[in-house]
């Protein structure tokens, strides 16, 4: 894991965010870019160097969260983009390489009731990175227990578990497999991929109307402090192929989540 992408927002929230991306970064000798946006559509001929001036002053409010994290020696750099923020998320990814991205659930603070905000959603939804959502106040420690959850067991490759891996070689943490059959699972669905099944030390089978549902019923008693799910059509955020955000009621635990997409594979 070597290149790690921090989204910055306008959240109260980010200086934590980004610290805990610091510490993380430390942990697995990783780089950091923190990245901003700002979208200008100004004529030709018009304010000609506005563009200039906005990146100038992301840069600067960039260098201010900086400013107030302790960097635990580890290289920090700064990206802006002028357009949409994931637009400029796919182009540093496609010139760098983003192993993970990490960011906050929430975009807007000021939706109490959202688990992931707006801005969040897309980043989910629209890229094939990786994502680590860090809940807000958390700080960061090694994984010792990793719940990861599936309703089908099919992956097309191994690479797609290469964040997991990585960070349970580094942990050495216990993997723990939970295969929800919900309603409409096929018998291809309870082949669990070897590669999978390599890592686990435990494999939970249960019957839910949903994912979530399964995870819900068996958090507890696992006691994980990393949940692990997949982005796909049928996989665990399947509503944000319908809207970007995700209200608490739906999903919302109080550990970071790790979602690997298959999407790209």
């Amino acid at each position: 894991m070597r290149n790690i992408l921090v989204p910055i927002g306008t959240l109260p929230n980010v200086t934590e965010t980004l610290q805990y991306a610091v510490d993380f970064a430390a942990d697995f000798s990783a780089k950091i870019y923190v990245m901003d946006a700002f979208n200008i559509s100004a004529k030709a001929g018009s304010l000609a160097n506005i563009s200039e001036r906005l990146a100038k002053s992301g840069k600067e409010r960039i260098k201010g969260v900086i400013d107030q994290v302790d960097s635990r020696n580890v290289d920090i750099k700064i990206a802006t983009f002028n357009g949409e923020l994931v637009d400029g998320i796919m182009k540093i990814n496609k010139e760098l390489g983003i192993d993970l991205i990490i960011l906050s659930p929430k975009s807007n603070h000021v939706h109490e009731g959202l688990y992931l905000g707006n801005t969040s959603g897309k980043i989910i939804k629209r890229t094939d990175i990786p994502a680590l959502i860090v809940p807000q106040g958390a700080k960061y420690i090694p994984f010792k227990s990793i719940l990861t959850a599936f309703k089908s067991g099919v992956l097309k490759r191994k690479r797609i578990l290469n964040p997991l891996i990585t960070i349970q070689k580094k942990h050495d943490a216990t993997v723990n497999l939970l295969l929800v059959k919900t309603p409409e699972y096929t018998d291809d669905d309870l082949k669990v991929n070897t590669a999978l099944m390599d890592l686990c030390s435990n494999l939970t089978v249960t019957e839910n109307a949903t994912t979530y549902l399964g995870v819900m019923e068996h958090f507890q008693s696992k006691h994980p402090d990393l949940l692990c799910v997949f982005r796909r059509k049928r996989g665990f955020f399947v509503k944000l192929w319908e809207k970007n955000t995700i209200s608490k009621s739906e999903f919302s635990v109080p550990i970071p989540v790790l979602i690997l997409s298959v999407k790209k594979y």
